[in-house]
């Protein structure tokens, strides 16, 4: 509810889609820097406590945020230096939460858990955009923040009360000799030495980089298409985390496709088909729609892709190897971030305006009011996902990547 909140506080000050995309920026830069040291230490300590750490980081974060907005000396960068802050232990958290799942749960069960913790987000999203939207006029930002920081408490005791298991150290995970440089590219070298990996990685961060463009301007557009109406945007939210709620539930029943890798190229294909009507719709049902089924793909094609990682990387060097797939895909996702707002703002949204470079092709299918140019740039994005996972089929070291690379555990013959 924070984040939603915070949203509509950003536009409400600003009206411009460049400082709504800053806030995925700021939240996505420092992970740059922090993700590869956050892989060593997740390999190194106690998954338990690097996961309250987190959660203890954000509560101060938000009370921070909480205590400027209160005394009226909140400014919108205070806000991006906040975010950058709590995102850095977060993903340390994060990190240690998915490296503990392959040793819960067995092998065979990976895309069901999997599919379990892809429900996170959007059973969040069910509620609390709605209720956001609701409460923001009744409460204020500072009345959500309180809220929000009674539920971290909780889920910072409710860790702490649980048996977090560590990995078995091998000579592999827990090589002392190497310098500190060598441990950060550890995850790199353990990607390039193995092209199925290197495949899945690209094809991944192709997706990721069109996803996040959509995902920065999905707000923006919505509020400009509504004239800044918060229950329409909380509706189109709402109705993603019901998709993915959807999604995740039925994958946890059903088990996934055998063959993991289609489970992630049609993911693909799936939400970037529903990502394109979204962006042509201009009415609420087409939004709501479209926001559903898109959604409903994104379990699929995250626990499919996560199924494979898990089975075939060594649980005890997982947190530096993932770190260095999050790195790269984090890299990709701040690019993405930073460009979209100022493309959508003094590109695509002056193209689209009447008599604009764009306006005589588009606006017969996206209009020419405020929002159009984002929706042309969404849709292009999305058009772009498609690609990806019609493409993949196309490469045999993706297509064929679990016959291709051993499982972990697998016997030496």
């Amino acid at each position: 509810m924070t984040r939603f909140a915070l949203t509509i506080w950003v536009w409400q000050l600003t009206e411009k889609a460049t400082n709504i995309a800053l806030i995925s920026f700021s939240q996505q830069l420092p992970l740059i820097f922090v993700s590869l040291f956050a892989g060593v230490l997740v390999d190194r300590y106690s998954r338990k406590f690097l996961i309250i750490l987190g959660d203890t980081s954000a509560i101060l974060c938000t009370i921070i945020i909480g205590l400027l907005y209160a005394t009226n000396n909140l400014q919108v960068w205070y806000l991006y230096c906040l975010i950058a802050g709590s995102a850095c232990f977060g993903h340390v958290q994060y990190l240690a939460y998915v490296a503990s799942l392959p040793l819960i749960v067995p092998k065979q069960h990976y895309t069901r858990a999997s599919s379990m913790i892809a429900l996170i987000s959007p059973a969040s999203a069910i509620v609390s955009p709605a209720l956001a939207s609701i409460l923001y006029p009744a409460i204020g930002l500072f009345g959500i923040i309180l809220i929000d920081i009674a539920t971290f408490t909780v889920a910072a005791t409710i860790i702490f009360i649980l048996s977090i298991p560590q990995p078995p150290q091998t000579k592999t995970s827990n090589n002392y000799d190497e310098t500190i440089w060598q441990q950060l590219a550890f995850g790199f070298r353990y990607i390039l030495s193995r092209p199925s990996l290197l495949a899945m990685t690209i094809a991944f961060s192709c997706f990721w980089f069109a996803h996040q463009i959509a995902d920065t301007l999905f707000q923006p557009m919505i509020l400009a298409r509504t004239g800044g109406k918060t229950e329409v945007l909380g509706a189109v939210m709402t109705a993603a985390g019901v998709g993915g709620v959807i999604g995740g539930s039925f994958l946890s029943i059903w088990g996934g496709f055998k063959r993991k890798v289609n489970g992630m190229l049609l993911g693909f294909i799936g939400t970037g088909l529903s990502k394109i009507i979204l962006g042509i719709g201009q009415v609420p049902l087409i939004w709501i729609g479209a926001s559903l089924f898109s959604s409903i793909n994104v379990p699929l094609l995250f626990s499919s892709s996560n199924a494979i990682w898990y089975a075939k990387i060594e649980p005890s060097v997982q947190g530096r190897v993932f770190a260095a797939d999050h790195t790269i895909g984090m890299i990709i996702g701040t690019v993405a971030s930073l460009i979209s707002g100022t493309l959508a703002d003094r590109v695509f949204e002056p193209a689209m305006k009447p008599g604009g470079l764009l306006a005589f092709i588009f606006s017969p299918i996206f209009g020419n009011s405020t929002g159009s140019g984002i929706a042309l740039f969404y849709v292009t994005t999305s058009l772009f996902i498609v690609l990806v996972g019609v493409s993949g089929y196309a490469f045999p070291k993706l297509r064929n990547v679990e016959d291709i690379l051993p499982d972990y555990d697998a016997p030496l013959v």
